[in-house]
C-alpha cells in the first residue's frame, strides 16, 4: 500500500530543492567575511570550493551537502567566484567521504548547529502541531516546521522524515481540538449530538441531513420549517462560545467538513473527531438558519408591501377608463360654469343642460372611490393581507431576542408588546403603545378612530423591523448577517493603525481643503470651456447640456482581421481545451481535499464537476456524457474538492496567468476593469434568489454581477436579486477578487452608480468612471455659492455639507480602513447604509462626499472624449463577456434551477471560471495566429489588435460527449496546430 503523502512533486521541489534562479542564489548563497575567512584556510581549491557548498547548503535549504543531490552549476559558479576558484575544481571535491563529514562538522560547527537525532522527533512534531493549528496544507506544515527546526539550530532531516512529522503534527493538532471541544461538553449534551447521524422516523431520515435540508424560497410553510429547526438545533444545548477553545482555522475546519460530510461518513470517524464535527455543525446551522429565517422574514414582509402597490396600480390600471368618463364630465361642468360667468344665466341650470344634474350626482361615488385609491398607503393594503402575515410572525418574534441602541429601543418595545399579546391571545393592545415609525402617515392610520388599530399597527411594526434589521441599529446576536453596525467593522484603535496606509489624506480639514480647492478650480475652468466652445462633443443649449452619443469605435479593418484570425484558431473540444489550460496554469493545484488538504488523484473529475457547474448541465447528465468518470465520483468531487474558496484561488491563478502573456498588452495596460450584471432565468417561481424584473421580462430570475480587466481576464463573479441594485456590489470584486491586480480604473454602467461608490472608489484608490445614462441631467455639486460660476449656475445643484462630512468623518476613515483590510464586504456595509427609510448622518456624510467626487468625475466626462471612449470599450469587453456565458450556460435553456443561493453561486462559480480558461486559451491561439500572418508575408496592423476580443467560441465543441481520456496531454513548449482554413475544400477537392 502506497505511502500516505503530505506533499505534491512540485511542493518538494519548492521546499526541499537548490534553487537556480538568479535572485534566490544571490539572496541565500553569498558568503559573509567570517565564512570567506574559514573557506580561505582550506588548502586545495576543491576542497574551499566543497566547504563553501558545505556552508551554503547548510543555510539553505538547511540539509547541507547531500551524496544524491546535485548541485546546480549556477550555484557552483557563484560560490567559486566568490573564493576566487574555478568551479570545476568541484569534480574533484570528496574525493574521500571522511574529507566530506569533516568538513560536515566545520561547517556546523562554523554556523553553531547540529545534527537531527531520534530524540528530537517530538520538538518535530510539536512544531508540525502548532503549524497545523492554522493549516491543512502540507506546504505551508513542512514550511513552518523547517524554519522552525533552524531557529533551534538544526541540521534538517531528510525530506521523508520531515513530510512524516508534518503528517503526524497535522493528526495531532486534529486530534488536540477535537479534545478540547469535547471534553467540556456534558453527557447529556453528548447523546444529542450523537442522535443526529441516527436514523429518526419523525424526519424520515436522520435529523442532520433534515436539519440541511430546508428551502430556501420565501412562503409561510418555508420560513416556519426554518424556525423549527432552529428551534430543534438550540434544543441541543450546545455554546456557541465553545468555539474560542481552539484555533479559528481548526474550528471552520469541523465547521466546513461538519457542512459537507454525509452521516454514514461521519459514522467512521473516531469518536472524539466526530462529536468535534458535530458540534461544530450545530453552531454553524443556527446562525446559518437564523440568518435565512430574517433574511425569508425581510422578503415576506416585503412581499406584502409589494403586492399591495401592485394591487393599487391594478386598480389604477383598471379605473382609467372610469377617470376618462370622469374628466370628460368635469370638463363640460368647467365649459358650462365658464359660459354663466361670461355670459351671465343660472350655473346650475346651464349643468344641467349641459351635463345633467343626476350624472354629477352619480359621478360623486367614484370620485370619491378614485381619491381614496388615490390617498391609499402601502400600509392598509398589506394590512388586507394580515392573515398571512400572522402565520409566521408570531413564531418569528418567539424565535429571536432582538437589540437595538438609541431610538431602536421603542422599535424593540413594540416587539414586547406584540410578543405579550399573542402569549396572553390579547385581540386588542394596551394603550399608549410606542409607535417607533418615521412614518407621520402612518402613525396617524394605526390610531384612526381614537384607537390602535392592531392589524395595522403590528404590520407596521413588522415592516419597519424588516428595514432596521437591514440596517443594523436592530441586531440579532448570534447571526451573521444580522449583527450591529460596528461589529463589520474594525475598533477605533486598530482603523488608525491602518489609516496611515490609506491612499488619502486621513486628516479631515487638510483633505476637505484640497478637495475644495480642487473643485473650485475645476468648475471655473470648465465654465470658461464651456462658454468659449471648447469642449469637443458638448455644448449648453437653453440651460441644458447637450452630449453628443460616441460614435462606433471599432473600425471595419479590425472585424476582418478578427475573421481572418478566428480562421486559423485550432478546432477543440472544451475537454481539450480545460486540460491544456490547467496544464498551463496549474489551476488544479488549488481544488484540494476539503479535509485532508491533498490533490485530487483523478484530474478529469474535478474538470467534470467544473464543466458540470459551469455549463449548467449537472452532476448526473455530465457522468452520463463523459468517459471514465462515474456520478459516484463526480457527487465525491463535488462534495470534497469544489468550494468557494478553492474556485476563487483556482480563478486567481488563469487570471494571473493571463495578464502574464504579452499578447494582453494589446488591450490595455492591465490596470483597469469593468463590471456590470447579467439576467438570467430560474426555472422555480418561488427559488432562493428569483426575483421579477418588469426591465427582462414577466418571468422570474437572478443576475450575475461579474466583473472582467480591461485584459478579458474575468476574475469575479456573483449572485444578485434581480430586482436589486448593483451599486453596492461594484467594490466587492474590487476589493475580494482582483487579488494582486494592479487596478486603479473602473467602468460601470448607470446601474453601479452611487454617490456612496464614488466616495469609497475615490478614497480606496480606485478612478470610477460609470457611462451614466442621464449625465447632462445630474446637477453639479459645489462646496462654494451657485451664483460663483457664472453662466453654469443653471446645471448646479445644492451646495455640499461640509460640516456634514467632518462631523462623521472618523467613521468614514473607520469604514474604508475596515474595507481595506478585508474586515468587511464593501457590499454589506453599502446594504446597511441604503436600508435607512431616512438618511442617517454616516449615510449622509459618505453621500456628500461621493457628491465632491462625482461632480470631479462629470467634468472629467464632459472635458475629455478619450475618457468617453475608454469607458465605452471596457464596457462593450463586458458584453462580449455575456455573450460568451450565455453560449456556455445553455443547458436546461439557461435557467438557474437550483433552489438553494449556495448551489447558484456554485453555478456561477463555474461558468467564471469556463469564461476564464476559454479567454486566457484563446489570447495564446489569437497571438500565435497573428505571428503566422506575419511570418507568412501578411501585413497585420497592430492598432487593429485592441478592437479585437478572445471571448470567441465558434472553434469550440462545447457540448456533445465529454471525452476525458482523449484530451491528449501536450508536452511543455509544445502548442497545438493551427487550423487550416482551407483544409475543408482541400478535403473535398
Amino acid at each position: 500500500m502506497a505511502r500516505r503523502r503530505l506533499l505534491t512533486g512540485e511542493e518538494r521541489r519548492r521546499l526541499f530543492d537548490i534553487p537556480h534562479d538568479e535572485t534566490a542564489i544571490i539572496g541565500h548563497y553569498t558568503l559573509a567575511a567570517e565564512d570567506l575567512e574559514l573557506v580561505g584556510r582550506r588548502y586545495r581549491p576543491a576542497n574551499r570550493l566543497g566547504l563553501a557548498t558545505q556552508i551554503a547548503l547548510m543555510r539553505h535549504p538547511g540539509f547541507g551537502l547531500q551524496p544524491d543531490i546535485d548541485v546546480p552549476d549556477a550555484v557552483l559558479h557563484y560560490l567559486a567566484a566568490q573564493i576566487v576558484v574555478d568551479a570545476a575544481a568541484f569534480v574533484d571535491y570528496g574525493q574521500r567521504a571522511q574529507t566530506r563529514n569533516d568538513h560536515a562538522d566545520i561547517a556546523a560547527r562554523h554556523l553553531g548547529i547540529r545534527p537531527f537525532r531520534r530524540g528530537d522527533i517530538p520538538l518535530a512534531l510539536d512544531l508540525a502541531a502548532k503549524a497545523a493549528e492554522r493549516t491543512d496544507r502540507g506546504e505551508p506544515i513542512v514550511r513552518a516546521l523547517m524554519e522552525g527546526l533552524k531557529q533551534e539550530r538544526f541540521i534538517l532531516p531528510s525530506a521523508d522524515t520531515l513530510e512524516r512529522a508534518g503528517l503526524a503534527g497535522r493528526a495531532r493538532a486534529r486530534k488536540a481540538a477535537a479534545a478540547l471541544i469535547v471534553e467540556s461538553l456534558s453527557h447529556a449534551e453528548l447523546a444529542r449530538i450523537d442522535d443526529l447521524i441516527v436514523n429518526n422516523s419523525d424526519f424520515g431520515m436522520t435529523p442532520l441531513a433534515w436539519l440541511r435540508n430546508y428551502e430556501e424560497a420565501p412562503t409561510t410553510a418555508n420560513i416556519n420549517g426554518l424556525l423549527e429547526r432552529l428551534r430543534y438545533v438550540r434544543g441541543i444545548g450546545i455554546d456557541p462560545a465553545i468555539g474560542a477553545k481552539i484555533p479559528d482555522f481548526r474550528f471552520a475546519q469541523f465547521m466546513r467538513e461538519g457542512g459537507a460530510a454525509p452521516a454514514f461518513l461521519l459514522s467512521d470517524y473516531s469518536l472524539k473527531r466526530r462529536r468535534a464535527t458535530l458540534v461544530a455543525a450545530v453552531i454553524d446551522l443556527d446562525a446559518r438558519l437564523a440568518d435565512s429565517a430574517i433574511q425569508m422574514f425581510d422578503r415576506l414582509v416585503g412581499g406584502l408591501f409589494t403586492r399591495a402597490r401592485r394591487g393599487r396600480e391594478r386598480r389604477y390600471q383598471d379605473s382609467i377608463r372610469s377617470v376618462g368618463e370622469l374628466m370628460r364630465l368635469f370638463g363640460a361642468t368647467i365649459a358650462a360654469l365658464g359660459e354663466a360667468v361670461e355670459h351671465g344665466g343660472n350655473p346650475l341650470e346651464l349643468i344641467d343642460e349641459a351635463v345633467g344634474w343626476h350624472r354629477l350626482v352619480a359621478a360623486k361615488t367614484q370620485v370619491d372611490a378614485l381619491a381614496e385609491l388615490a390617498g391609499e398607503d402601502a400600509l392598509v393594503a398589506a394590512t388586507g393581507r394580515y392573515a398571512t402575515l400572522r402565520r409566521f410572525s408570531p413564531a418569528f418574534l418567539d424565535a429571536f431576542t432582538f437589540k437595538a441602541s438609541g431610538s431602536g429601543s421603542h422599535l424593540v418595545k413594540a416587539i414586547d408588546i406584540i410578543r405579550d399579546a399573542n402569549a396572553r391571545k390579547l385581540r386588542s393592545l394596551p394603550e399608549g403603545v410606542p409607535l417607533p415609525f418615521a412614518n407621520r402617515q402612518w402613525k396617524r392610520l394605526i390610531t384612526e378612530g381614537g384607537q390602535i388599530d392592531r392589524r395595522r399597527y403590528e404590520t407596521a411594526v413588522m415592516a419597519t423591523l424588516r428595514d432596521r434589521l437591514r440596517a443594523g441599529d436592530i441586531w440579532v446576536e448570534g447571526t451573521r448577517n444580522y449583527r450591529r453596525f460596528d461589529t463589520y467593522l474594525l475598533s477605533r484603535r486598530e482603523a488608525g493603525k491602518v489609516a496611515d496606509s490609506l491612499p488619502f489624506q486621513t486628516d479631515a480639514a487638510a483633505y476637505l481643503e484640497e478637495r475644495a480647492r480642487t473643485l473650485d478650480w475645476r468648475l471655473r475652468r470648465f465654465a470658461k470651456q464651456l462658454k468659449a466652445n471648447r469642449l469637443a462633443g458638448v455644448a449648453l443649449e437653453r440651460d441644458r447640456l447637450k452630449l453628443q452619443p460616441m460614435p462606433a469605435i471599432t473600425p471595419p479593418e479590425a472585424e476582418a482581421l478578427d475573421r481572418r484570425l478566428d480562421a486559423l484558431l485550432p478546432r477543440v473540444r472544451i475537454t481539450e481545451l480545460l486540460v491544456e489550460v490547467a496544464e498551463r496554469t496549474g489551476f488544479l493545484r488549488a481544488f484540494r481535499d476539503l479535509r485532508s488538504g491533498k490533490e485530487h488523484d483523478n484530474p478529469h473529475a474535478i474538470l467534470a464537476a467544473i464543466l458540470a457547474d459551469g455549463s449548467n448541465l449537472g452532476l448526473e447528465r455530465m457522468a452520463n456524457a463523459s468517459d471514465g468518470v462515474s456520478y459516484a465520483q463526480l457527487a465525491w468531487t463535488h462534495n470534497w474538492y469544489l468550494s468557494p474558496e478553492n474556485y476563487q484561488a483556482a480563478l486567481g491563478m488563469i487570471v494571473a496567468a493571463h495578464h502574464d502573456l504579452p499578447f494582453t498588452r494589446h488591450w490595455g495596460a492591465g490596470t483597469s476593469s469593468s463590471s456590470d450584471g447579467q439576467f438570467f432565468r430560474s426555472g422555480r417561481s418561488r427559488s432562493a434568489a428569483a426575483d421579477i424584473n418588469a426591465k427582462y421580462g414577466s418571468e422570474p430570475g437572478l443576475k450575475i454581477y461579474s466583473h472582467l480587466s480591461d485584459h478579458f481576464a474575468s476574475f469575479g463573479s456573483r449572485i444578485m436579486s434581480a430586482t436589486a441594485g448593483e451599486a453596492p456590489y461594484v467594490l466587492d470584486g474590487l476589493m475580494l477578487g482582483a487579488g494582486s491586480l494592479p487596478l486603479h480604473e473602473h467602468y460601470t454602467d448607470t446601474g453601479g452608480a452611487t454617490d456612496h461608490v464614488f466616495a469609497l472608489c475615490h478614497l480606496l484608490g480606485f478612478r470610477f468612471v460609470p457611462r451614466l445614462r442621464d449625465i447632462a441631467d445630474r446637477k453639479l455639486g459645489s462646496i462654494a455659492a451657485r451664483s460663483t460660476y457664472k453662466g453654469i449656475e443653471s446645471l448646479m445643484g445644492r451646495t455640499i455639507k461640509i460640516s456634514a462630512i467632518e462631523a462623521d468623518w472618523d467613521d468614514i476613515v473607520r469604514i474604508v480602513a475596515s474595507i481595506k483590510e478585508g474586515t468587511v464586504a464593501p457590499s454589506a456595509i453599502l446594504r446597511k447604509l441604503a436600508a435607512y427609510k431616512r438618511q442617517n448622518r454616516l449615510d449622509f456624510a459618505l453621500a456628500e462626499l461621493g457628491r465632491i467626487e462625482r461632480t470631479l468625475f462629470t467634468l472629467d466626462w464632459l472635458e475629455q472624449p478619450d475618457l468617453r471612449r475608454a469607458c465605452q470599450a471596457g464596457l462593450n469587453k463586458g458584453e462580449a463577456r455575456h455573450t460568451l456565458a450565455a453560449a456556455i450556460y445553455t443547458n436546461r435553456q439557461g435557467r438557474f434551477t437550483d433552489r438553494s443561493i449556495e448551489n447558484q453561486e456554485y453555478r456561477a462559480s463555474g461558468l467564471n471560471l469556463l469564461i476564464a480558461a476559454i479567454s486566457y486559451w484563446n489570447t495564446i491561439y489569437m497571438d500565435r495566429a497573428a505571428q503566422h500572418l506575419k511570418s507568412s508575408g501578411g501585413t497585420i496592423d497592430d492598432t487593429l489588435l485592441a478592437h479585437l476580443s478572445p471571448m470567441g467560441w465558434a472553434h469550440i465543441s462545447l457540448t456533445g460527449d465529454y471525452l476525458w481520456h482523449r484530451a491528449n496531454r501536450l508536452s511543455p513548449g509544445e502548442f497545438r496546430t493551427l487550423n487550416d482554413p482551407m483544409a475543408r475544400l482541400k478535403l473535398v477537392a
